[in-house]
């Protein structure tokens, strides 16, 4: 089985190459296409794994570049679903599997797959993205999926939608009055607190402590709040290279890997390299003092908008956890010796960020002065005092205490 592998580059589709799955197995190979590598502007999908040369690339799983265009666990929940109630028909034995069951039109970067020069782009749908105002539609079949009521029609609905980067949670792709696209995240009928809320007081307290956010807002469905983010890896009709921090570093698959390590990576192919370190070192700070506990590789992302040289995506996925939600998640380690999360540990590495003492002082004293207003921009907001109240402990904790005595040092 071939499998012609696609980018969106500058307005314009390219054959890049051709992805060799195994039959069985993890096992695949990837060759770039003679008419990609002859071009002047040609630059490798992936920059650890399939450096643009000539020749069969090997690999034991799935390429980076090529697991990050496919589904989370929520979206190979609802893929596993639809086999058993024939709504697909090709059961997903390999995680390529699982990537070409997503709707051409919501995936995630700007890769694209079809079987040969004759057929479409894969599909699993029609390509038609079902608009904002259609929330109370897809929260209601998000709930039949937990409640594991879902009917046929349920499951087409939510993998037309595709399912983007990021998680376990419910959410699917949406489009907005302006056409353009957006991610939806829906509550579940188990959680104890408005994880929607959460999300967005973060992100807004993360804009307010200068780092650069996705454009989100909170909108109301069903009694409930879901969280929109607009996709930063589409400008118009255009299509935007993405990636994962997984595979900038080609980390295995659960290798936690560490904020030194992904600055080494920047370093190596990065495209601002100084003020893309400066923003890895303020997002790290944010996450201790916000308890962002959801802070995992999979959630930095880098676009291309230059050939071979990547840039750190807009923020997304922050996700402040209360003291009583930490059981058994971790955040990434500040160096690879995975000392102990702290702001002094953050203020020792940040010579590997490219930062002097007297700059880095200066970044700390930004996030703790953005994330000490975080009930005041929470009611600016418009969120409920009940639902700040479970979120008190994510803000007001030992790590404060810590960089409050560092700052006044």
């Amino acid at each position: 089985m071939s499998i012609e592998v696609h980018i969106d580059w500058r307005g314009q589709t390219h054959l890049v190459g051709r992805l060799h799955p195994a039959e069985r197995g993890s096992f695949v190979s990837f060759e770039y296409a003679p008419e990609w590598l002859q071009r002047e502007d040609a630059f490798a999908i992936d920059p650890t794994s399939l450096p643009l040369q000539r020749g069969a690339h090997h690999g034991k799983a799935l390429f980076g570049a090529i697991q990050d265009c496919g589904p989370d666990r929520w979206g190979r929940m609802l893929i596993e679903r639809a086999v058993r109630k024939k709504v697909l028909a090709q059961k997903p034995y390999r995680d390529v599997d699982y990537v070409l069951a997503l709707d051409d039109v919501a995936r995630v970067g700007a890769l694209r797959f079809r079987l040969n020069a004759e057929s479409p782009f894969l599909a699993a749908a029609t390509g038609k993205l079902p608009p904002l105002v259609r929330l109370n539609a897809l929260l209601r079949a998000t709930d039949a999926i937990h409640s594991e009521t879902e009917t046929a029609q349920d499951l087409r609905f939510l993998l037309g939608a595709g399912s983007p980067l990021g998680g376990a949670r419910p959410k699917a792709a949406v489009g907005l009055a302006d056409e353009r696209l957006a991610i939806a995240k829906f509550p579940k009928p188990d959680d104890t607190r408005d994880i929607a809320a959460g999300e967005m007081l973060a992100l807004a307290l993360a804009a307010q402590a200068g780092i650069q956010v996705a454009e989100h807002r909170l909108v109301p469905a069903g009694g409930n709040s879901v969280a929109v983010i607009t996709r930063f890896d589409r400008v118009g009709a255009n299509r935007i290279p993405f990636i994962s921090a997984v595979t900038l570093l080609g980390l295995p698959q659960g290798e936690p890997g560490a904020y030194t390590l992904l600055a080494d990576g920047i370093r190596q192919f990065g495209n601002d390299v100084p003020g893309d370190l400066r923003e890895l070192w303020r997002r790290l700070v944010f996450s201790l003092l916000a308890s962002n506990y959801d802070d995992h590789l999979r959630n930095h992302g880098f676009l291309m908008h230059e050939p071979d040289r990547w840039s750190l995506s807009p923020a997304y996925d922050i996700n402040p956890v209360p003291e009583v939600d930490r059981v058994r998640m971790n955040q990434t380690a500040i160096t690879e010796d995975h000392d102990e999360p702290s702001v002094a540990n953050a203020l020792a590495a940040a010579p590997r960020f490219g930062l002097k003492a007297a700059e880095s002082k200066k970044i700390l004293r930004e996030v703790f002065a953005a994330v000490s207003g975080w009930r005041k921009i929470g009611l600016r907001l418009r969120l409920k005092a009940s639902v700040l109240d479970t979120y008190a402990s994510a803000f007001e904790h030992p790590l404060m205490d810590e960089a409050r005595r560092l700052i006044r040092k």
